[in-house]
């Protein structure tokens, strides 16, 4: 599947699942890549980054979430999605445009395209498919809460301390009720 570049921000989208469209929760890669790039563009509006930006993101089954998890994080359990930060947010800076000022461009920057690589989301679509279910929810709204989700970890979120949920929750909802994303 292409690449998809909205306006200042490129999904680099790859899918290395082999769900076909007769099994049920199918959702076609352009779909999966729209729904990500209007995320991803939603969580940069909200930030006010306009910089040129990339993120790479990667449709994985059971099997190789797994792998990913236990070579990462030494865990050897399957999950429902990784992120992989690029830009040195921190809790006081997360998704402040102005660290992009700061940055050595040789480590935070595509030499081939000049954006900024915020980093790497891996989604596991299995894990779309029954967390949909298990919620009451459409597959895409899944995919989106995900991308969502893990697109705030690449921004310098996280969800460890209590206020940190709260805030990290919030900033969820505002990416996703707009674009019609609603639980």
């Amino acid at each position: 599947m292409p690449d998809r570049t909205e306006e200042n921000l490129i999904i680099e989208f790859e899918n290395e699942t082999e769900i076909n469209t007769d099994d049920n929760g199918f959702i076609p890669d352009e779909r999966l890549n729209e729904i990500a790039a209007s995320v991803c563009k939603r969580a940069l509006e909200l930030h006010s980054i306009d910089s040129l930006c990339k993120v790479s993101l990667m449709v994985v089954n059971s099997s190789t979430i797994r792998e990913y998890n236990k070579s990462q994080r030494g865990i050897d359990s399957v999950t429902d999605v990784l992120s992989f930060p690029n830009i040195p947010f921190t809790p006081l800076n997360k998704g402040d445009v102005n660290i992009f000022n700061e940055l050595n461009n040789a480590d935070y920057v595509d030499p081939e395209d000049g954006r900024i690589i915020l980093g790497e989301i891996v989604i596991c679509y299995e894990r779309v498919i029954s967390q949909a279910k298990d919620y009451g929810h459409s597959y895409e709204r899944e995919f989106a809460f995900l991308t969502a989700h893990s697109i705030l970890h690449l921004l310098g979120y996280d969800h460890i301390e209590e206020a940190d949920r709260i805030e990290m929750e919030d900033k969820q909802r505002e990416i996703l009720e707009p674009l019609g994303f609603k639980r």
